[in-house]
């Protein structure tokens, strides 16, 4: 099942990084490049940095130029973790080209690439949310609201890997199909974002 090999490399992305706990720390993808499993840890190790960084511009004493710079940061974040989830989508696009949609096949309202940007996301809130419950300088009462939070998302986790398992077998017996739109993201492009094309608002 997809949904297990997921979820396993996205633990390892996790905990690898918090071998260092470095935003800067550098990635070592061991996975062979182009597979799936190399795009799953790229996928979640860049989520994992994100996560992070979001932590620190969120700083209420942070200085407004450094929280700039911070944001900067994040907005290429965005931009590479959407390139990852097109690159997911097209290794998928690839393995079931051949497979023939039944006359009454539909399209998922999502595509597989971002069920998987969603569990990657879960995957870390699940591994944030019982770090809490284990803080030894927290209050009873806040570990257990976590408790009852980490069951929720657990549960969460749970459904979301049944529904992308389920897409992945309905893709397969062609009773659904792949329809991709890529993102067309404009804040970041010169030629659609009017302040970067004409930034003296003339």
């Amino acid at each position: 099942m997809i949904s297990k090999l997921c979820n396993k490399i996205f633990g390892e992305a996790i905990n690898d990084y918090h071998i260092h706990n470095n935003i800067d720390q550098p990635i070592e993808n061991t996975y062979r490049i182009s597979s799936i499993e190399h795009l799953l840890y790229l996928k979640c190790w860049i989520d994992t940095v994100q996560w992070h960084m979001e932590d620190v511009v969120r700083n209420p004493a942070i200085d407004p130029v450094e929280g700039l710079q911070w944001k900067r940061r994040i907005d290429a974040s965005n931009q590479e973790r959407t390139d990852v989830v097109e690159y997911i989508d097209s290794y998928f696009l690839e393995e079931y080209k051949d497979t023939k949609p039944n006359a009454d096949a539909k399209i998922n309202s999502e595509s597989p690439a971002w069920v998987i940007d969603r569990l990657s996301i879960l995957a870390l809130k699940v591994y944030h949310m019982r770090e809490e419950t284990l803080r030894t300088d927290a209050s009873e009462e806040h570990k257990t609201l976590c408790t009852q939070k980490l069951n929720i998302l657990l549960n969460q986790q749970a459904d979301l890997s049944n529904s992308l398992d389920e897409l992945i077998q309905d893709i397969e017996r062609g009773a659904k199909y792949m329809k991709v739109y890529k993102q067309m993201k404009m804040y970041n492009d010169p030629s659609l974002n009017p302040v970067l094309y004409n930034p003296n608002n003339e």
